[in-house]
């Protein structure tokens, strides 16, 4: 059974900085792209960052030179470097292991509990 952990959210003051961690157990690395997604109060979820298997990133244009994604398949973790962070950038953060194939990221039923990204002065 795979599982995902997200953490390293928190309450941060606007232009502040944050690393999200995401631990998964299971073989969901290995193979798999994994994607962050988050979702503001009263909104959609939605995919902010992508990382394949091989390590290429893809990033929504709202977060695209402020976000970075990583992942390090030996510890089984991603991370999500958040610089220059913005109130609308509040959020619950997830993470989720699934398929990246033509472009599109394809997300698995895997999910964390999700991570709080707070940004207030």
């Amino acid at each position: 059974q795979v599982q995902l952990v997200e953490s390293g959210g928190g309450l941060v003051q606007p232009g502040g900085s944050l690393r999200l961690s995401c631990t998964a157990s299971g073989s969901i690395f290995s193979t798999n792209a994994m994607g962050w997604y988050r979702q503001a109060p009263g909104k959609e979820r939605e995919l902010v960052a992508v990382i394949t298997a091989r390590g290429s990133t893809k990033y929504a244009d709202s977060v695209k030179g402020r976000f970075t994604f990583s992942r390090d398949d030996a510890k089984n973790t991603v991370y999500l470097q958040i610089n220059s962070l913005k109130p609308e950038d509040t959020a619950l953060y997830y993470c989720n292991g699934g398929t990246y194939f033509s472009a599109t990221y394809y997300p698995s039923n895997y999910w964390g509990q999700g991570t709080q990204v707070t940004v207030s002065s």
